[in-house]
């Protein structure tokens, strides 16, 4: 057994019933759950999450995000229609042109809660030492 599976089950197998129905009571409708997993699968893909990352700067249309993740604008707009269609992003028109930007405020928090959670790292890691000092210059 690996160390870490350890704490994985129950050291005695009893069920707390109330604790249970308090649980099953808060999780949200099958319908819900699916569409979350839709959204989180939609983030998954590295190209659509680097475009989201850079509309946390601000709106921009299809040329400059393109410019701006090093993909191709045909990608970018056919990754823009995906996120569109699930509400993620939103445009606005101005002429020909199309701004993107993110949908609201729930999917920029998503996004910088993600990055905030990956500058904590595992305790003993690169990262972790990084972001424990980069904290420690910003509190002086």
């Amino acid at each position: 057994m690996h160390p870490a599976d350890a704490d994985a089950g129950c050291g005695i197998r009893v069920v707390d019933a109330d604790r249970v129905a308090v649980v099953r009571s808060a999780l949200p409708e099958e319908e819900r759950v699916a569409e979350a997993s839709e959204v989180f699968s939609l983030l998954g893909d590295p190209g659509r999450l680097k475009l989201l990352v850079a509309l946390l700067e601000g709106e921009m249309c299809v040329c400059d995000l393109a410019a701006a993740c090093g993909q191709g604008e045909s990608a970018v707009s056919h990754q823009l229609r995906l996120l569109r269609a699930h509400r993620v992003v939103t445009a606005r028109r101005s002429g020909r042109m199309a701004y993107y930007r993110l949908a609201d405020a729930h999917v920029r928090l998503l996004l910088d809660v993600t990055l905030a959670h990956l500058d904590h790292g595992e305790p003993g890691t690169a990262r972790a030492v990084e972001s424990t000092a980069a904290s420690e210059r910003a509190a002086s």
